[in-house]
């Protein structure tokens, strides 16, 4: 591994403070340099206890009067109580785009070197401090948007992830480990295996498992990058002033003329702490003008991409206009809002059947921002999103989802051969290739040296 002392800044350009982050075996040689304190000498600064404050000034040591760059609090962790597991330290300076550039610009010119993106965190993982999923984590806390992602990102950073794939290791080297048994030591015959029917059993546990952790990808996924929700109807039903309304602001051109919103517009809002990305489109009709006809067919494919359609409508649809609608939706989810109930003075349906198939309706008026609280309600409801605690497991990299997905074909080969009465050495193969599977998610690797501890700690064996 490098063992350079690297520097960069580690919050935004241009706020009132900024943090600059100092890392590496010489670290503390090089703050030394520019570091100034009443506290205590420039020597006596490697003496300094971990995660201790102090207050000073950097200066340009190249100054034959020690220039003053600023006044600022440095903070001093030691290996390896440190983030990264170096010793390291944290500069808080005046935010000023001057003010950093010539600290770091002093840094570098007294030892250190500008990081590479992400490297902080990448020693912090060769280090032993974090494993691949908890550093991965670090990307997608930053990234957080909302309260959902924020809670699985933290999940995760705290190792929630990893401990459950811990115990799914454990439990795959105890199968491994009675399958080596039976290989390495079948000629003893006075030595008692497990049956095949408790392997099979614990290997189905595992794959259950494996299998729970791969189906909440879909969630996470949609609660990552936004839940697709496509609103659809004809052309003047208020589409487009519907998705102002629920923006709160005027993102979609308004107008009386048919056929006004010719392409597909996007934004996001966050109902109930998640984030939901809203497609208004083209209104549905038969039209001759041939860039008209683009944007509907856009709203086709934006149907097809969206997990919720909502069907605005101004009146009762049509027998034809229900089966059209329910044949595109493909079993999506499906939310009718009859707008303009201001103009409706006749009794409204709270659903509608079709097909068998029984759906809410909102009735609200986009245009004097009636009952949109009980569409949001109606939204957040649709998407079916689980409750999630501080200590729930959902999978949002798709790395750790194809992972986890050919973690479970190797285990389901592991129970075929066990069902099928199969040598222990091929069934011994797959189980050492659901092993690396799972251990391509953090990083880690099992090696024989646990396999043969772990036959000796639980089986007694030579005794």
């Amino acid at each position: 591994m490098n063992t350079d002392s690297i520097c960069a800044l580690a919050t935004p350009v241009g706020g009132a403070i900024a943090v600059i982050r100092l890392s590496g075996g010489r670290a503390l040689d090089i703050l030394a340099k520019i570091f100034r304190s009443r506290s205590f000498s420039t020597l006596q600064i490697e003496n300094l206890p971990t995660r201790s404050l102090h207050y000073g000034h950097i200066v340009d040591a190249t100054s034959s009067e020690e220039e003053i760059i600023d006044e600022v609090l440095v903070s001093v962790f030691r290996s390896p109580n440190s983030y990264t597991g170096e010793d390291s330290a944290e500069i808080s300076s005046h935010g000023s785009r001057y003010i950093t550039a010539k600290i770091i610009e002093t840094l570098i010119r007294n030892g250190a070197r500008q990081a590479n993106p992400g490297e902080f965190t990448q020693r912090a993982f060769l280090n032993g401090k974090m494993d691949l999923s908890q550093a991965e984590a670090v990307a997608d806390l930053i990234a957080s948007a909302n309260r959902a992602t924020h809670r699985i990102a933290i999940s995760q950073l705290r190792g929630h992830f990893s401990s459950e794939l811990s115990l799914l290791r454990e439990k795959l080297l105890r199968l491994t480990s009675l399958l080596e048994l039976e290989l390495d030591f079948s000629d003893h015959e006075d030595l008692e295996f497990a049956d095949r029917s408790e392997l099979l059993s614990l290997a189905k546990q595992i794959d259950e498992r494996i299998c729970t952790l791969a189906s909440s990808f879909e969630t996470g996924q949609a609660l990552k990058n936004g839940i697709p929700v496509a609103i659809v109807g004809k052309t003047n039903v208020g589409k487009s002033t519907l998705l102002n309304r629920l923006l709160r602001d005027d993102r979609a051109i308004v107008s009386d003329i048919h056929g006004t919103t010719r392409d597909t517009i996007e934004d996001t809002i966050d109902i109930r702490d998640v984030t939901f990305r809203f497609i208004d489109t083209a209104g549905i009709r038969d039209t001759s003008d041939s860039v008209e006809q683009i944007g509907i067919q856009r709203t086709f494919a934006a149907i097809e991409k969206a997990s919720i359609i909502l069907w605005l409508t101004d009146q009762e649809p049509s027998s034809e206009e229900k089966t059209e609608m329910i044949k595109r939706c493909n079993g999506k989810s499906m939310i009718i809002a009859r707008n303009k109930i201001d103009l409706n003075k006749s009794p409204i349906a709270n659903s509608i059947q079709i097909d068998n198939k029984v759906f809410p309706i909102v009735n609200l008026s986009a245009k004097y921002d009636s009952n949109l609280n009980l569409l949001e309600s109606a939204i957040y409801s649709a998407a079916n999103i689980p409750t999630l605690t501080d200590s729930d497991i959902i999978v949002t990299s798709a790395r750790h989802y194809e992972a986890l997905l050919r973690a479970h074909t190797s285990i389901s080969r592991v129970i075929d051969g066990l069902k099928q009465q199969l040598s222990g050495d091929l069934i011994a193969e797959n189980l050492r290739f659901t092993l690396t599977h799972l251990a391509d998610i953090t990083g880690g690797a099992i090696t024989p040296q646990e396999t043969l501890s772990n036959i000796f700690s639980h089986f007694c064996v030579g005794k």
